[in-house]
């Protein structure tokens, strides 16, 4: 694969990371497309199956941890799943109703509102909102330090094959 083809992986697999905080974008999909792209597009040899197998396992991984610690935070504060679900459902609608802030602003307010309205004090609420949004920063960092992760394989594969 050419020079320019690799900054061009290189590039997208930023993207990727990018997205990761951002959540416009598929983070993590980016990153292992741009990989396992290149590996498929420069010829499957051992060693470039060997890095997509690796980028596809960090893939899932990642992927699973990013939804496993929020919700594990969220529920050992004692919130329940459906106080998870809600949290979705307003940051979705606060995307399309708020430009830009509206993700944030959306799923914050579901959650409080859903513990408000589930244990009827605000105290008591917004330490569960809060336990939440640590939660979902750690998932965030997850998904960070995995397509991190995922771009140091991708070079060192680049270097050395």
């Amino acid at each position: 694969m050419s020079a320019a083809a690799e900054v061009l992986v290189l590039v997208v697999m930023l993207v990727g990371v990018v997205g990761t905080v951002i959540p416009v974008l598929p983070g993590l999909l980016l990153v292992w497309g741009a990989g396992v792209g290149w590996a498929w597009l420069d010829g499957w040899g051992p060693a470039r199956v060997t890095v997509a197998v690796a980028l596809t396992v960090l893939l899932v991984l990642g992927t699973i941890a990013k939804y496993a610690l929020p919700a594990r935070s969220a529920t050992g504060a004692g919130a329940p799943r459906r106080t998870l679900l809600l949290g979705a459902l307003g940051a979705v609608v606060g995307f399309f109703v708020i430009p830009v802030v509206g993700l944030l602003v959306g799923g914050v307010g579901a959650v409080y509102l859903a513990e408000l309205s589930r244990l009827g004090r605000a105290d008591l609420a917004w330490r569960s909102t809060k336990a939440t949004l640590i939660g979902v920063g750690i998932g965030v960092l997850v998904e960070v330090a995995t397509s991190l992760v995922m771009v140091g394989v991708w070079l060192v594969a680049v270097l050395t094959v």
